[in-house]
């Protein structure tokens, strides 16, 4: 994996990470990582990719790891970033698999360049905050709820909550902690603190675009999605993605009654095979 500062003519800096481009390699893929994560792509699927001719790509989103901060970014400024990425890499044409919030990031991108996403594939994804007939904090955490809230008062009031509100409590089930022994161990290789050395901007910037309109119109979308999303899920609770599902042109509903918010990569070797399957 190679990583590089892709400096932007803005003058911020994005990390970058590319496995490199192969004589086998049939499909650039876009991982957009969940909130708060490096940008790192996952290692527990390489051996997947590897046989499936995958070409990783992906990058910190502004204020993590080696990406320069950007106050108040959205949805749709995360998109424009994704494309300098790989216009960058030289890639005219890719997939795109997001996990939690990253899916948020996915669809924007999906949205705002039809024309160049070939398909999507999300686990436990973010529907838009102002989305018609969701009650969008139902089925959540606590935690959550509080967090997320606070984010929906806006970028100062989510700063207060991140430096004296209390601790997210994830509330683990012995399903997620098994998840820790096995492959997806890796998701504490990326997760957390370490993900942000210059401070929680990019854990603020994530919440709040969550919370505010994306600038995008998801009927926009060309691309075949899968929505892959657990029933047991209470950080993200399906009913994002059962409205998710409604209202994308072309989607189809992964729903797997027991798996959770972190159990739910259970399903990320199919749906890297699912995409394959689903590209030009």
């Amino acid at each position: 994996m190679f990583e590089t500062d892709l400096r932007l003519p803005d003058g911020r800096v994005l990390r970058t990470y590319d496995s490199a481009p192969c004589d086998d390699a049939r499909l650039a893929v876009v991982w957009c990582h969940g909130t708060p994560n490096l940008g790192a792509p996952p290692v527990p699927l390489f051996e997947a990719g590897d046989w499936l001719g995958i070409r990783w790509i992906s990058f910190d989103r502004p204020g993590y790891g080696g990406s320069t901060a950007a106050p108040g970014r959205g949805v749709a400024a995360v998109a424009a970033d994704l494309a300098a990425v790989v216009d960058a890499a030289g890639i005219d044409t890719f997939a795109l698999m997001g996990y939690s919030g990253g899916g948020t990031f996915a669809l924007g991108a999906a949205a705002l360049l039809p024309e160049r996403v070939e398909a999507v594939a999300t686990f436990a994804a973010i529907a838009p905050y102002d989305a018609a007939g969701l009650d969008w904090y139902d089925g959540m955490l606590a935690s959550g709820r509080i967090s997320l809230r606070a984010a929906a008062a806006g970028r100062a009031a989510k700063l207060h909550h991140e430096t004296f509100g209390p601790e997210y409590d994830l509330e683990f089930t012995p399903t997620d902690l098994a998840m820790f022994d096995g492959p997806w161990s890796w998701l504490g290789s990326v997760a957390g603190d370490q993900s942000m050395p210059a401070g929680p901007d990019g854990l603020i910037d994530d919440d709040c675009a969550y919370v505010r309109p994306w600038g995008c119109d998801l009927t926009a979308i060309q691309a075949p999605t899968l929505l892959c999303h657990g029933e047991a899920d209470r950080i993200i609770p399906s009913t994002h993605a059962r409205w998710l599902a409604a209202h994308l042109p072309s989607a189809t509903l992964d729903l797997h009654p027991h798996e959770t918010h972190i159990s739910i990569l259970n399903q990320a070797e199919p749906a890297l095979e699912w995409l394959r399957d689903h590209t030009f």
